[in-house]
């Protein structure tokens, strides 16, 4: 495996199906999904929408995240992070992860992106840097309560997602800006 996988490091686990009206494995990212932070052009940050079925019925939370491992930095671009879904929840729809997390259960939590920002980040790879993937993935977890707060790091959640995790699912799509 290669540092290049946001997963190399963590537990091999079963995967679930994982789809999307707004995002299609393999394929890039639409305007929507891209950064008006960082004034890509059309870019509206916009959150994907997301459904899921087949997660382990042990599943009692579910935590989405997505990460740039592309991104000229030690560690990746976290653009999005939110714990706290309810084993109960197996869908999202689009801006669910906007400012303040409209769409989001109660319960969930929205991290901090590596903007500074609890809320999605769209893509916004460095012009002529090339094709960076972006992994989208939904956790399903063995625990209702991670023990975090919106203070915690997207790292840190990572890390304390890796002793709870029993499946992921990922759809990986790409931005480029020439």
């Amino acid at each position: 495996m290669s540092g290049n996988d946001p997963f190399w490091r963590l537990p091999e686990v079963p995967s679930f199906a994982l789809t999307s009206e707004d995002v299609q494995d393999g394929a890039r990212l639409s305007p929507a999904q891209m950064s008006g932070i960082f004034e890509v052009p059309g870019g509206s940050d916009t959150s994907p929408q997301l459904s899921w079925i087949g997660a382990p019925a042990a599943t009692r939370s579910y935590a989405v995240t997505m990460v740039d491992p592309d991104a000229p930095t030690m560690s990746g671009f976290w653009h999005w992070a939110v714990a706290g879904i309810p084993a109960t929840v197996t869908s999202l729809e689009q801006g669910a992860g906007d400012e303040g997390g409209p769409g989001l259960p109660s319960t969930a939590i929205q991290l901090r992106n590596d903007a500074g920002s609890a809320r999605f980040l769209g893509a916004a790879p460095p012009s002529g840097h090339g094709e960076h993937r972006y992994f989208i993935t939904v956790h399903a977890l063995d625990t209702e309560d991670l023990e975090i707060d919106a203070m915690t790091s997207p790292a840190l959640l990572g890390f304390k997602m890796s002793f709870h995790i029993l499946a992921r699912a990922t759809i990986i799509a790409t931005a480029e800006i020439s």
